[in-house]
């Protein structure tokens, strides 16, 4: 029976590591879709990584079914088993939102003016940075690894960052000659961009939750 648990505890985290994997694909597809757009506007390219983007999504939330059917056929004990559903959840909001900021790009035909495309490729490169953190603190959890609380400070400061730069943004959006339909358009988009650091900041601070309870 012992065997029986040890060898389902394995499947879980080689399914949780897929996952892992996998987000980090989607951001890499979101990441080049903003590239091309940034630098090269609506063009068929962009389209192009906006479906790759959302298929590595899709992919994600097989495998996140995956886990759900292994975890509730016994492969941990039910407080851990909310424990990693509920972290997951919180996780699968991220690729989420860069499908939607892909998503108001491509319907609204925006177009980013040059005015602010240096603050929104800092913004966009921070907000990335602390995903790539979060899952590198999720991989050290499931390892039982050092440097958690580290990266928790790390990107909790980046997230200050992304704030900083998120009011930056909006003050000059509505300060400039720009129509007022473009510049509500602009700001749902920074809002939204916003938003990827804002969750990788409330992962991270949940894992680190985890980490703590495994100790007690």
């Amino acid at each position: 029976m012992l065997k029986f648990f040890f060898k389902k505890e394995q499947q879980l985290e080689s399914l949780i590591s897929q996952y892992l994997e996998n987000l980090s694909r989607t951001q890499e597809h979101f990441v080049k879709a903003m590239d091309t757009c940034l630098d090269e506007g609506l063009c068929g390219q962009f389209g192009f990584l906006i479906e790759q983007t959302h298929k590595f999504e899709s992919k994600a939330d097989e495998i996140r079914d995956e886990i759900n059917y292994l975890m509730y056929s016994r492969a941990l004990i039910p407080e851990s088993r909310e424990d990693i559903m509920s972290l997951i959840e919180q996780v699968e909001v991220i690729p989420r939102i860069f499908e939607l900021i892909l998503h108001l790009i491509r319907t609204q035909k925006l177009k980013i003016p040059d005015i602010i495309m240096l603050d929104v490729k800092d913004l966009i490169r921070i907000s990335v940075e602390s995903c790539e953190l979060m899952i590198k603190q999720i991989d050290l959890m499931l390892k039982n690894r050092q440097g958690i609380r580290a990266l928790v400070s790390t990107i909790d400061h980046n997230e200050s960052h992304c704030d900083h730069i998120e009011r930056s943004l909006m003050l000059k959006v509505f300060e400039s000659d720009m129509d007022l339909v473009h510049k509500l358009q602009l700001k749902e988009l920074i809002i939204a961009m916003g938003e990827v650091s804002d969750q990788a900041d409330r992962v991270s601070k949940r894992v680190n939750i985890l980490t703590l309870k495994r100790r007690v």
